[in-house]
Parts: C-alpha cells; sequence; structure tokens
C-alpha cells in the first residue's frame, strides 16, 4: 500500500505561474499574487483593496458588475469549469486578453464571499489568431479572385 504524502500548500499562490487574484462580495481585491503582478503591471500594494475596475476595461465594467452581483446573490456561476476569454487593463493602459476560470469562496453560512480567479495572459496567442484568421481571409480572397479570372 502507497504511504500518503503531506504537501505544504501556503505558498502555492504565490508560486503559480498563472495569476490569482481573489475579491471579496464586493468586488475589492484581497489576494493579487506575483503573477497577477507580472501579468497586470500593478503591485500587490497598489492592487490590494481596489476594485476590480483596476483590471477591466470601462466599456465592460457595467456586464461585469452586474454578473458579479448576480453571482454574490444566487451563489451560482457558469464559470466555474468554462474558460472565460475577455479583455483586461494592464497598469501601462494597453490592452490584454486573458483567460481564466473562477471559484466561488462560502462563509461558515454557506453565502458567498468571495470570488477567486486563475487568470492566464492569452494576448500573444490571441493577436497571433488574429494575425491567422487576416491571412487565411487575404489568401481565400487572392484564390477566388485566380478562379474567377
Amino acid at each position: 500500500m502507497a504511504q500518503s504524502q503531506t504537501f505544504d500548500t501556503s505558498g502555492l499562490v504565490a508560486a503559480i505561474g498563472d495569476a490569482v487574484v481573489i475579491s471579496d462580495a464586493d468586488g475589492r481585491i484581497v489576494v493579487w499574487n506575483p503573477a497577477a503582478e507580472r501579468i497586470f503591471g500593478f503591485s500587490e500594494a497598489e492592487a490590494l483593496g481596489e476594485s476590480l475596475d483596476l483590471i477591466t476595461p470601462e466599456r465592460h465594467r457595467r456586464r461585469h458588475w452586474d454578473g458579479y452581483a448576480k453571482t454574490m446573490r444566487t451563489g451560482e456561476t457558469r464559470y466555474g469549469t468554462s474558460l472565460l476569454k475577455v479583455p483586461a487593463l494592464h497598469k501601462d493602459g494597453r490592452a490584454l486578453s486573458i483567460a481564466f476560470t473562477v471559484a466561488l469562496l462560502h462563509g461558515a453560512a454557506g453565502e458567498v464571499t468571495g470570488i477567486a480567479a486563475v487568470i492566464r495572459d492569452e494576448t500573444e496567442r490571441f493577436q497571433e489568431e488574429r494575425s491567422l484568421r487576416r491571412r487565411v481571409a487575404e489568401l481565400e480572397e487572392a484564390l477566388g479572385t485566380l478562379v474567377c479570372a
């Protein structure tokens, strides 16, 4: 029989390569790991206590907060196992493309007390895909011109 091994997971959030951002019921950031600093450009000190508006583009904030409030109210999210891909903001103002999953955090009485998000920067991959789609469209157009000629 294999012996079970115990691991110290206390440093996991700090060591993981993906951003871990945890927000409370009001959408204030309470955990911001080193990968979040690397991806978004804000230090932990700059992010903690701030609203998720810090990394949410203005044009997406209303939809974000409507969904956030609904999740807090109902205790349900469709993004627990589904990868959500959305735009985000870097500290320097440039747009990012991120992909993430979330986990709801619960208090002793079962109420939702916050949301943990594990986030990956997909900006480079998204730009490559967009470039490839553009190139395919150009080639299809050129091929269509040749066939019709």
